[in-house]
């Protein structure tokens, strides 16, 4: 009897996830994937040393994305400390 083997002796089936595992129709065995790898240019980007913060690496629209968030984020604490302040003034019948 002993102990059990962990490692299953089936093949596991298809893909939970996606429910197949197979290829897109229509592609040959090389033409596995849909696009270039960009990963090696996109670190080139991002460890460059000039100074910046990664989140402002990539130019023009990280720096129009960040100061929107910023803008909104001013604007949100100093409408909710507004509100505070007019919700605790007493009320005048």
């Amino acid at each position: 009897q002993g102990l059990k083997s962990l490692v299953p002796t089936e093949s596991p089936g298809p893909d939970p996830v996606f429910g197949t595992s197979k290829p897109a129709p229509g592609l040959t065995a090389t033409d596995t994937f849909l696009g270039t790898n960009k990963v090696p240019d996109l670190q080139k980007v991002f460890q460059r040393s000039d100074g910046l913060p990664v989140h402002l690496k990539r130019g023009y629209p990280d720096r129009m994305l960040y100061r929107t968030t910023m803008a909104l984020t001013i604007g949100g604490t100093f409408y909710c400390l507004v509100a505070l302040y007019i919700a605790s003034q007493p009320k005048n019948k």
